[in-house]
């Protein structure tokens, strides 16, 4: 957590996929593997064929999948992986974290 002006700011981590496509297992395995390795740490999978995940595409404007963007509670976005690609899993920690 980082703290600015008085209010603590979380930071959250968003997995951006579409199921059905080829990199859904991509993020499948990611996450899995993820959370063996980091059990205290939260990502947030965001199916992007929801209302609520639609939503989040156009706040965040993601493109391509997967997407991974560590942003802040406010929706500020910190960091952003959008190389159709999963990040390392300690950079994706180092936000998830915080």
């Amino acid at each position: 957590m980082s703290r600015g002006r008085g209010k603590i700011k979380r930071m959250k981590v968003l997995v951006f996929y579409r199921k059905g496509q080829e990199t859904e297992r991509l993020v499948e395995d990611f996450m899995r593997d993820y959370a063996r390795l980091y059990p205290d740490s939260e990502i947030t999978l965001v199916d992007v064929d929801t209302v609520e995940g639609s939503q989040q595409v156009e706040l965040y404007d993601v493109v391509r999948y997967p997407t991974v963007i560590a942003a802040r509670d406010d929706g500020g976005s910190l960091q952003r992986w959008d190389s159709g690609l999963m990040p390392l899993m300690n950079e994706v920690a180092y936000y998830a974290n915080q």
